[in-house]
């Protein structure tokens, strides 16, 4: 894997080590709102990377129910009051990532995340881990008109950064950044200290895998 002159990466998952805070607070919303669905794991975990809303729609569905607009805006408050009560106690950066990043603004990489949280969410992760003064730019949901795996969330990113897909690869822990990556012309890299199993990231074809922030060059 060669040095990049741009790397982009997911937040939850990749950067910041939230996956368990994430599936405890989908599992109380789901337990609120949907007491007849045992919400398994792995349901819970495969949509992580996208939009809550787009989440709840499909925890919904697997719950047995029609299609219900402000059950799932209920769900998306529910959430977030529980998320937000225990956000900054629990949030912190997987081990190795400030070591990667040191690593990366010393060569002189132009950083950014891409994240599908809504941007205020984003930044006050970032801000709570001293993280946030490290990237040139952050694109959360709020920028964008499409998800991932949509590639309009890295196109974005490098909108507002000058930079050139040839010049990007994106990280991300879940299939949704790796194909959104692809979508937008970068090269992709899997990073897998995430929730995701290798085999779903494999199917998603990156260009590089990564076992440990220290992989990236």
């Amino acid at each position: 894997m060669r040095p990049y002159p741009v790397v982009l990466f997911d937040l939850d998952g990749t950067v910041l080590d939230t996956t368990p805070m994430i599936v405890e607070s989908l599992r109380h919303t789901a337990q609120a709102h949907l007491p007849e669905w045992g919400a398994p794991e792995a349901d819970l975990v495969h949509g992580i990377g996208t939009p809550l809303e787009h989440q709840f729609v499909e925890h919904i569905r697997l719950a047995g129910r029609a299609p219900d607009p402000a059950l799932a805006e209920a769900m998306l408050a529910t959430y977030l009051d529980h998320n937000l009560a225990i956000h900054d106690a629990r949030v912190k950066p997987f081990d190795g990532v400030v070591a990667m990043l040191d690593r990366l603004q010393i060569r002189g990489a132009t950083l950014g995340i891409v994240t599908s949280k809504t941007t205020s969410t984003a930044r006050r992760g970032l801000e709570v881990t001293g993280l946030l003064d490290r990237f040139q730019c952050l694109i959360g949901k709020s920028e964008v008109r499409h998800f991932k795996p949509h590639p309009e969330p890295v196109l974005t990113a490098l909108a507002a950064l000058g930079m050139a897909a040839a010049d990007t690869v994106y990280v991300g822990d879940s299939p949704h950044d790796l194909h959104c990556g692809r979508a937008a012309g970068t090269a992709t890299a899997a990073a897998t200290w995430g929730p995701f199993p290798a085999a779903t990231l494999r199917a998603a074809q990156p260009d590089h895998w990564l076992t440990h922030p220290d992989d990236l060059p």
